[in-house]
Order: structure tokens, then sequence, then C-alpha cells
């Protein structure tokens, strides 16, 4: 099935490729030709630029059919103005470094910009991240989030010990706080972040929603505002 897929793909990569360039009326067959071969050889480019731009679209494609619901936080889950019209969606793991090393750059999108809306969604996907993870929902619930979500990356590895330590350092009610993360509305939650992020396509942290535009990985601040100031369709 999946070999069959991809020779679909290029297929119809194929087809797009000399669509642009004018050739619309060659049969496939045609396209089998050493003409397309070689040309494909020289030009290995525009292969990745068609590839890309299908990527985009099915991306853009997914996003609009889980519709808004993708962009409602679980409550207290936001980083930035909890009104703003301007949306960042992030799935982030504690024990993930390359989320710990995107943390300034939000933060910097976050300071630069009063209207900025960051939905935080908590994806465990590394060994011994679930309990950070419900710590941090749990601390959303008490409206201190950002308070745990820095203090977590900034004690580093999440074992129960630096959990608890950014908990009462974010200054949760513990008791509360350590009822909330094994409650059934958190599990909900990253059962759903779950789901999220396998129908947009992510296999890994971060990754990011910057307003229509879906990005995978560290991909730095400047390509995170570039996406956040793009018009909206």
């Amino acid at each position: 099935m999946e070999t069959s897929f991809r020779n679909t793909l290029l297929i119809a990569l194929l087809a797009l490729v000399f669509g642009f360039l004018g050739a619309a009326t060659w049969s496939y067959a045609g396209l089998a030709d050493n003409r397309t071969r070689a040309y494909l050889l020289d030009n290995p480019s525009i292969l990745q630029e068609v590839a890309e731009a299908l990527a985009a679209e099915q991306a853009r494609e997914r996003l609009s059919a889980l519709g808004d619901e993708l962009y409602a936080p679980f409550p207290g889950a936001v980083l930035g103005n909890p009104e703003g019209s301007k949306v960042l969606v992030e799935f982030t793991d504690y024990n993930c470094p390359y989320c710990e090393a995107s943390l300034a750059d939000v933060q910097r999108l976050v300071e630069e910009d009063p209207d900025l809306k960051v939905v935080m969604r908590e994806w465990p996907i590394f060994e011994g991240s679930e309990g950070a993870a419900r710590m941090a929902l749990a601390a959303g619930m008490q409206g201190k989030y950002r308070e745990f979500h820095e203090k977590m990356f900034e004690l580093g590895p999440t074992n129960p010990a630096a959990v608890e330590a950014a908990a009462k350092a974010s200054g949760l009610d513990m008791e509360r706080a350590r009822t909330d993360a094994a409650s059934e509305a958190v599990s909900v939650e990253l059962v759903r972040n779950l789901t999220f992020a396998q129908s947009l396509g992510f296999s890994g942290t971060p990754a990011f929603i910057a307003r229509q535009t879906p990005l995978a990985g560290a991909v730095g601040y400047e390509r995170l505002k570039e996406a956040l100031d793009k018009p909206v369709d």
C-alpha cells in the first residue's frame, strides 16, 4: 500500500511539474520518457518545491477539518494574552530539549506582541514526561501555567521530585494540584492533544500552528514570527 501511495504521489507531482511548464497535455506514458527523466535529474528542486506545496495544502485541509476546537485551550493553559486575536498553538514536552530551546523564542514573541495568544498543548511523548504534563495542566487550573512551565524547564528532567519542586516554586496549592493532575479532565486533555497531533501529521515536539501554518520542530523565532504575521486567508 505504501509503495502504491508513493507511485501515485510521484505521478501527481510529475503531472503538476509539467503542468506548470505548459505541458499539461502530456499523457502519463509521455511523462515516463527520457526527456522527463533528464529534466527532473537536472532540476531536482522542482519536485521538492511541488512536494512542499502539496504538503502545505494537505496540512491546511487537516486544519480546516479540526475546526476551532484546536484553538480552544485547556483552562489556564495559555501564554500571552488569553483574549488575543493572533493565535499560536504549541505542542510541547518537558523532556524535549528542542522544546526547551524554543522557550526563549515563544517568550520573545509574547513580549513583543500584546495581541498574541499561545495555546499550549501538553503532549508527553518522551519517557517520564506525563507527570510533568499533568502538573502543568493542574497549574493552569490555578492560573499559574506560565510559572510552572518556565520553572519545569529550568529544573530539568521530569523526575517526581523536580515536578513537585516546580509546582511548589510556582506557588500552587499542592493538595489541589495533585488531585487535579490525576483528574479525568486532565487525562482527557492529554488524549485530545495526542489526537490533534496525529491528525495534523506531527511526529514529535515541539510542533506549532502559527495561525494557519503548521510548523514541525524548533523552527526558531524568525520563522514563527513570519508565519504569525502572514494574513489569514
